[in-house]
């Protein structure tokens, strides 16, 4: 794909320093490509992919490459490349698209915690670990847990971080605050709901802006407005200012009751205070597109990943370089999903996932059969125009209400019995 030029890819190598000197029948930058398409063929083994997809020189047939040597140029290449890689396509690829979903001039984002289900090795076990449950039972597979940032108009994955099971999602985002762009607005759940964490995102950038739901339990007072759409302030605890000596000792925010039709009481809080400019109707449908990052985990784990148990790495390193491999492939679907979009005026999100992965599939493995070098964008104005043939159509709303079935129930039993 000419969405990753050579030159990305030499600098990834260089950063990490895996860049080969010796010639190889399989060189680092290969290896790279190798990587990606693991994710685009779940469905292949190593072998296939790299025998259908010719990543091989060429030119050097009389070397073969065994299993063996597969797994160890992916040792050599490793995990750091990979991230690199994904970081920096990320942000040109977001820069590339930012400027055509705008909410009220700002890019709309949202960050959320996931996990994936790993391999059951002793290595993998011991550093990632695994979730317990009650009893003291502990999950039959190693687990990872992370948090990503993603564009909500285009699904691009803009960061991502991944550790331990053990590690809590309010550690990982603090650490992924730093990858949000400025002049955005980022949805989050109400599991973030932390003066800390919220102030020092605002801090850290310029134009940068949350959007979350309050908890239950968040008290506040009053400063202006209504309770239905107000400016409002609340303390910061002891132990926030503790770890953080600069934080204030209060905060401000704003508070936008959302209806609810059950008469439950709920509001959102936002760090856009300016009431004049924005609308709380806006805020509000603004934040029911959070789930669209669900979506994108969906889209993920269960469509790209073709909801594998669990991943194929069986160490350490190998899982941490086969996750940014992944990202960077789903990366690759979405900005070619944005491309065929843009061509036909419509949103991404109108356009099948799914559809776009069968496509990019089958053209990937035509391109390599035909030697298509120099036809790159031929092949993908071909591209495009298939993934907008068949777009998603709106579902229309529920007709009646949600109601538990009656079980079925079994045929009565009859017994027939002997006559003496």
């Amino acid at each position: 794909m000419d969405r990753l030029p050579s030159e990305w890819i030499e600098q990834a190598l260089q950063y990490s320093g895996k860049a080969s000197i010796r010639r190889r029948r399989l060189p680092a930058d290969q290896v790279v490509w190798l990587v990606i398409a693991l994710a685009v063929y779940r469905h292949l083994s190593i072998k296939e992919i790299l025998d259908d997809l010719d990543l091989a020189l060429p030119d050097l047939n009389d070397r073969c490459v065994t299993s063996g040597g597969i797994s160890q140029a992916k040792e050599r290449l490793g995990p750091d490349a990979m991230r690199w890689l994904f970081e920096v396509s990320a942000k040109s690829w977001h820069a590339e698209e930012s400027n055509k979903y705008l909410f009220h001039g700002l890019s709309l984002l949202a960050m959320d915690g996931t996990s994936l289900r790993l391999a059951d090795s002793a290595a993998i076990r011991e550093y990632f670990g695994a979730q317990n449950y009650p009893n003291n039972k502990v999950a039959s597979y190693p687990q990872t847990r992370g948090v990503t940032l993603t564009a909500v108009p285009t699904h691009l994955m803009l960061g991502a971080k991944f550790a331990p099971y053990k590690t809590s999602e309010m550690e990982l985002a603090k650490d992924l605050a730093a990858s949000v762009p400025d002049n955005s607005l980022t949805i989050f759940d109400r599991g973030f709901l932390s003066a800390e964490f919220l102030c020092q995102l605002v801090r850290g950038g310029q134009g940068r802006q949350f959007l979350i739901p309050a908890k239950r339990n968040t008290k506040w007072k009053l400063i202006e407005g209504t309770e239905a759409d107000g400016l409002i302030e609340m303390d910061v605890s002891d132990a926030a200012m503790k770890r953080d000596p600069t934080l204030p000792a209060t905060w401000r925010a704003r508070a936008v009751k959302i209806p609810d039709a059950k008469g439950d009481i709920a509001y959102l809080l936002t760090s856009l205070t300016e009431r004049s400019k924005i609308k709380a109707k806006d805020l509000i449908a603004c934040y029911f597109r959070r789930w669209e990052i669900e979506t994108s985990y969906r889209e993920l784990k269960h469509a790209m990943l073709g909801s594998a148990h669990t991943l194929r790495s069986v160490t350490v390193e190998g899982v941490q370089q086969e996750i940014w491999g992944a990202l960077i492939a789903y990366n690759l679907v979405r900005i070619e999903v944005a491309r065929a979009a843009a061509e036909a005026k419509c949103d991404p999100t109108s356009v099948s996932f799914i559809l776009a992965l069968h496509t990019i599939q089958y053209e990937c493995f035509v391109a390599a059969a035909t030697q298509m070098q120099g036809k790159i964008p031929l092949g993908l104005k071909r591209l495009r125009q298939r993934l907008v043939l068949d777009l998603k159509e709106a579902r229309p709303g529920r007709k009646f209400d949600r109601v538990v079935k009656a079980k079925a129930q079994r045929y009565p039993e009859i017994r027939l019995t002997r006559k003496p």
